[in-house]
């Protein structure tokens, strides 16, 4: 079985971006009836985040560290997530049309970020053309097989009335397509080449699994790569996901069982499962350090290494309650789930805000506006941990692209290594309230320095560090 994954993504560091409350540009016109920007978010009004406010944060962006960029939807829709698809050629005029995504595409690319798109291909929307057409011709639309629909008239907009159409989960607004039909095949693979030619650098697949059809996703791979074998494909599959990983269809997944434990370990004591329950996390039930260690090894080997390398592990998305409020504000537990998401195998993907504590709960709490006018609300703590790891990250090919191993896990220690070729880093976490001494066992000796602390040290395989109360240390070698 011939693996092979992008390889720029086993030293990506990501950054998903909710468009419509990242950032706003003057350069962007705005419709008259918005929400304010930093009100509490609902499910359907909109703030007037745009593409080119995305440009011109690219700055901020640069110093996280972050050199990939995941946008959810960005296609013309009547939603302010915009998974209602309505025109796939178009990126949506609120977000400054195509012409801003050149503009971000070429800005991004000039600083060396890749840019990858939601593709959202399982369903559209009612005001998706071809749907609209059947909407108004009936059984006479030259768009009937496209999707799975009648009797006739659709209860398109009667909710007093279950839908007569195939829709996601049962979610009247997005009527799924008929993947059978050769001419809705053609025209999502159409769709997928148009923007890989604009020069975007993957896909991220919205609920995949839901086209139950794995040659559909093996001709998208072949003709996406056809025209960048660089290019990323990740599913959105929340569970195991070997059918879709065997080097014919996506690249990797994002890694929701890498976020499970997170939440359950870090947050320990403090997890408020109100917000997981609400969430597409679940009830999630604390574990201790063991159990953690043993959990993680696990995540790192489901699947073969080239697909581990390249897993989008997340902490918290547009999907789910920001692990912040998940933790119950427990800000030092948020920052060892960091410390750990950017010394794990895998690409780490931020959640925009993640690097000031924004907090969120469940849709559509987690998808507030970013603050940039109130720094004062902003963690800074947690800003200088994200810009100093990344940094080490990118600077030591053992964090980017070295195995897992787990060294000691105990009550609250835990320390594990990260291995490539003949280079070494190790990672020694304390969850307590106070000063550990950690065992230095099993560690290759030689000199290392503490990216954390500045510390510089010999490490001879035996001994102790002091390990600081809810704190880590992260040792590369100097």
């Amino acid at each position: 079985m011939d693996i092979r994954t992008p390889d720029w993504v086993k030293d990506a560091v990501f950054y998903q971006i909710f468009p419509d409350r990242f950032a706003q540009s003057v350069r962007v016109a705005k419709a008259n009836h918005l929400q304010a920007w930093g009100e509490l978010p609902t499910f359907h009004k909109y703030q007037g985040g745009d593409l080119l406010g995305v440009v011109e944060r690219l700055d901020h962006i640069a110093s996280l560290g972050v050199n990939a960029l995941y946008f959810c939807p960005v296609f013309q829709s009547a939603s302010n997530h915009r998974y209602h698809t309505h025109d796939y050629y178009q990126v949506d005029p609120m977000l400054g049309g195509n012409d801003a995504l050149r503009e971000v595409i070429d800005a991004a690319h000039a600083r060396g970020i890749r840019v990858v798109l939601d593709g959202v291909f399982n369903h559209a929307s009612r005001g998706f053309f071809q749907f609209n057409d059947l909407l108004e011709q009936g059984q006479d639309s030259a768009y009937l097989d496209w999707f799975h629909a009648g009797p006739f008239p659709l209860s398109a907009y009667d909710d007093s009335k279950p839908a007569n159409y195939a829709a996601w989960w049962g979610n009247r607004a997005l009527p799924k397509f008929n993947t059978d039909t050769q001419a809705v095949r053609e025209f999502l693979w159409k769709v997928a080449e148009y923007w890989m030619q604009m020069g975007i650098d993957g896909w991220r697949l919205d609920v995949p699994n839901e086209i139950d059809d794995d040659e559909f996703w093996r001709e998208f791979r072949r003709r996406v790569k056809a025209i960048n074998p660089e290019a990323y494909i990740v599913g959105e599959i929340w569970g195991d996901a070997h059918r879709w990983l065997e080097g014919d269809q996506f690249d990797a997944v994002m890694n929701y069982p890498f976020t499970r434990p997170c939440i359950a370990y870090f947050g320990v004591d403090s997890i408020d499962n109100r917000m997981n329950e609400a969430s597409g996390t679940g009830h999630v039930d604390p574990i201790d350090t063991a159990g953690f260690a043993q959990r993680m090894l696990q995540v790192s080997q489901m699947y073969a290494p080239e697909i581990v390398q390249a897993q989008m592990n997340l902490l918290d998305s547009h999907d789910t309650a920001r692990f912040i409020s998940v933790v119950g504000g427990d800000h030092g537990a948020h920052r060892l789930a960091l410390a750990f998401q950017l010394t794990y195998v895998g690409a780490p993907c931020l959640y925009y805000g993640d690097e000031i504590g924004l907090p969120g709960g469940p849709d559509p709490d987690c998808r507030r506006a970013f603050p940039w006018n109130d720094e004062a609300s902003w963690q800074q703590d947690t800003l200088t941990l994200i810009r100093t790891l990344t940094a080490a990250r990118h600077a030591s090919k053992a964090l980017q692209r070295g195995t897992f191993g787990v060294l000691y896990a105990d009550h609250d220690l835990l320390i594990y290594s990260r291995i490539s070729g003949s280079e070494a880093a190790y990672v020694l976490m304390n969850t307590a309230q106070d000063v550990q001494k950690a065992p230095l066992t099993g560690m290759k000796p030689g000199t290392f320095r503490d990216v954390l602390s500045g510390t510089v040290l010999k490490v001879t395989g035996a001994g102790t560090l002091d390990v600081p109360a809810r704190g880590a240390v992260v040792l590369v070698q100097a």
